[in-house]
């Protein structure tokens, strides 16, 4: 199965969670794919949405490949499989440094004026265009667990097997569309999948607040 793009996945993702609507979810999306795809589902949903900041660790061979990930915290998930590719401790430090700097750097410009949404308490849904080794959606689900919510659910569109198996025990549910036989990538499964700029995010969760940045 294709989707044409995001916003055909999110419609469809919000279809699948739609027992979920008239609840006041809150729906996070792990930027920058998942943000369209996130203030669709949270309407759709009735709910509110907000982002859930982390960022793949790198593996030193490709910046593609996450042999781990890390949340605002600092928590840190590194996969099974990231010392047969060579990472050794410093590598794992220094990596984990530049990424937590990217993660300041995106609060900083994503939502200036407010602290995040809080999920204590609450149906707290974390969405992904996609779910290749899982590693982000790792360190999402830790960062949001932590905060103590209600319920919560990971939605994804599509997923490699094996980063579903990962992620099993880390949700209350799981809502997956597709869990295809000859996942490479994530954008293998979409028509158009467009790269998602931070101008894009800040602009989609600035365009949902308008009171909270024009307040003095």
């Amino acid at each position: 199965m294709y989707f044409d793009d995001r916003t055909d996945a999110a419609r469809q993702l919000a279809d699948a969670l739609r027992k979920y609507r008239g609840r006041d979810p809150l729906v996070l999306a792990i930027p920058r794919g998942a943000v369209p795809m996130g203030c669709i589902i949270a309407d759709a949903l009735e709910g509110d949405f907000d982002v859930v900041l982390v960022r793949k660790l790198q593996a030193p061979s490709s910046g593609e490949l996450a042999v781990g990930s890390v949340d605002e915290s600092g928590w840190t998930y590194v996969a099974d499989f990231a010392r047969d590719l060579g990472v050794d401790d410093e590598y794992l430090e220094e990596e984990k440094r530049v990424q937590l700097d990217v993660l300041k750097r995106r609060r900083a410009l994503y939502t200036p004026w407010r602290r995040p949404l809080d999920p204590a308490g609450r149906i707290a849904i974390v969405i992904d265009d996609g779910l290749a080794t899982g590693a982000t959606m790792i360190a999402a689900l830790h960062a949001v667990r932590s905060r103590n919510p209600a319920t919560l659910v990971c939605a994804i569109p599509v997923a490699s097997r094996e980063s579903l198996v990962r992620i099993a025990s880390l949700a209350d549910e799981i809502v997956c569309l597709e869990t295809p036989v000859g996942f490479q990538s994530v954008g293998q499964f979409y028509h158009v999948f467009d790269q998602v700029s931070d101008d894009t995010v800040t602009r989609i969760l600035r365009e949902r607040e308008p009171a909270a940045i024009s307040s003095p």
